[in-house]
């Protein structure tokens, strides 16, 4: 019964997590409250790892782990950012913006959940990505202009429900022998992040955005490459047809 449950314990601290972290955001405490949703996000990449090791995969988990994801990195950053950066902006703008951004992830999410993927990808942006990236970045609204972080809310909440493709790393299962090593790591991982309050995040940041950007450089790079290829088609089909009316 335990073994069955054990990867929704998971699920159940990434949720805990992000409603904590509304909650720092909402006194003030923006660094405390982008920290958790960055453990928050390893609890996540860890749920479906042990429920694959440990063949327990359920509807319910399933549920359970995308209803978590939108208060974890989907309301709670957007709310870490409102308190961090926007308060001082037009407050119907503010809040238009703000709320945008969960209400693309919940689409994101619904939508992967009843569409079927392509192997090997996301479709979008993943939620926990796009949550990670507007947490951290709102750490740095101090030395970002404020209209340049709406616009990069806008931004992460687009490419959540775009049809650009994200590689999902699935393959990297979790060896059910190892399993027993998952608190520990864990209990490293909050540990580093609050021994490194500043780096870890600015870590964190860095590594999202990468992938954001490379996801979105490797579906352009695919749009430009098929644009190509057809206008060469055009043109071979322009340069033969003389020769057969000839």
């Amino acid at each position: 019964m335990f073994t069955k449950s054990l990867p929704n314990l998971f699920t159940i601290g990434n949720l805990f997590l992000g409603v904590l972290s509304i909650i720092l955001a909402f006194n003030d405490r923006a660094d405390g409250a982008a920290l958790l949703v960055i453990i928050a996000m390893l609890l996540d990449g860890l749920d479906g790892r042990v429920a694959r090791a440990l063949n327990v995969q359920s509807e319910f988990g399933k549920e359970l782990d995308s209803l978590s994801d939108v208060i974890s990195f989907g309301v709670a950053p957007a709310f870490i950012m409102y308190q961090a950066a926007f308060t001082d902006v037009n407050p119907a703008l503010a809040w238009i913006i703000t709320a945008i951004f969960p209400i693309c992830g919940a689409l994101r999410l619904a939508r992967f959940n009843v569409i079927e993927g392509i192997p090997g990808y996301f479709i979008g942006l993943p939620i926990p990505a796009a949550g990670g990236v507007l947490a951290t970045l709102a750490l740095f609204h101090n030395d970002l202009h404020v209209y340049l972080l709406l616009v990069a809310t806008l931004a992460l909440s687009f490419l959540m429900v775009s049809s650009l493709k994200y590689p999902n790393f699935k393959k990297l299962g979790l060896p059910k022998a190892a399993i027993w090593a998952v608190p520990l790591v864990v209990a490293a991982a909050v540990i580093l992040a609050f021994m490194f309050p500043r780096a870890i995040p600015n870590f964190i940041l860095v590594m999202l955005l990468l992938y954001a950007l490379w996801g979105l450089k490797k579906n352009v790079e695919r749009m430009f490459s098929g644009a190509y290829k057809r206008l060469r088609r055009k043109r071979r089909k322009n340069e033969e047809r003389p020769r057969r009316g000839a």
